[in-house]
């Protein structure tokens, strides 16, 4: 009798914990995961290299995309894989390297208030905690339906109760995303009709220099036409002023 009565207390001990680890497993897990973000995190804002930090930051991230897993919030995970870890922190590589940040150790990154960051850090960690330990004292998950944080049960709650407002945030972003590419293409506009204005102006300026020489003919120098001819001893002769020009007449009178 006791051959057959333990099959059948090993296959309700089973059939009680289902999933892939018990629950003791998923606490270390949860744990191991949580130390190591936690780790990542510290790295992240200690480190004097950006580049770095950025890298240590992409580890906390994920980690936290992990915890959020072993939570049954698989849809929540993702969200924090596709947006943080797949977005912010590409965008902040490249402003890092677009903008010409310093690559190595800059000392400049640290204010010197460590002590009063650290005391900050302390405190809203402890508030953070206290507060959302106090929201869910009083909660209860049921457990026979779906596991709160999924994907069936977040797309029916924001498509249900909040489609007003996911419509809204979506024309908001789309307005915002138009608007972006109208400045941007105002702005090449401008820098394009600022480049050909200054071109236009260099050659008019070109233009009117290399027509000033021009001006002069030959035959109007008059530097040229008072120089005397080789071989030629006369003096060159001058205009005459409006006293010598009447002075033939005055001697006629005489």
């Amino acid at each position: 009798m006791t051959s057959h009565t333990a099959p059948l207390t090993l296959v309700s001990a089973g059939g009680g914990h289902p999933g892939f680890l018990s629950p003791s497993g998923v606490e270390i897990a949860f744990l191991l995961v949580g130390l190591v973000t936690l780790g990542a995190a510290v790295i992240t804002v200690t480190t004097r290299q950006l580049v770095h930090a950025a890298l240590w930051l992409v580890v906390a991230l994920g980690g936290l995309a992990v915890e959020y897993l072993l939570l049954t919030a698989e849809f929540i995970a993702w969200v924090q894989v596709l947006i943080y870890v797949g977005s912010i922190v590409v965008l902040l590589l490249f402003g890092l390297m677009l903008t010409r940040a310093p690559v190595g150790r800059s000392p400049d990154a640290d204010s010197g208030n460590r002590p009063v960051a650290l005391g900050v850090a302390v405190a809203a960690a402890a508030a953070l905690v206290w507060v959302v330990t106090d929201a869910f004292r009083t909660t209860w998950i049921e457990l026979d339906g779906p596991a709160q944080g999924s994907t069936e049960v977040t797309g029916a709650f924001l498509f249900r109760n909040w489609v007003l407002p996911f419509e809204a945030l979506s024309v908001l972003l789309l307005a915002a995303l138009v608007g972006a590419i109208v400045l941007s293409r105002k702005r090449d506009t401008d820098a394009d009709t600022g480049t050909g204005t200054a071109a236009g102006t260099k050659a008019k300026a070109t233009g009117t220099k290399a027509e000033a020489p021009g001006a002069e003919t030959p035959g109007t120098d008059t530097k040229a036409e008072a120089r005397p001819a080789p071989g030629d001893r006369s003096t060159p002769s001058r205009a005459r002023t409006p006293r010598e020009a009447d002075a033939p007449g005055q001697e006629e009178q005489r």
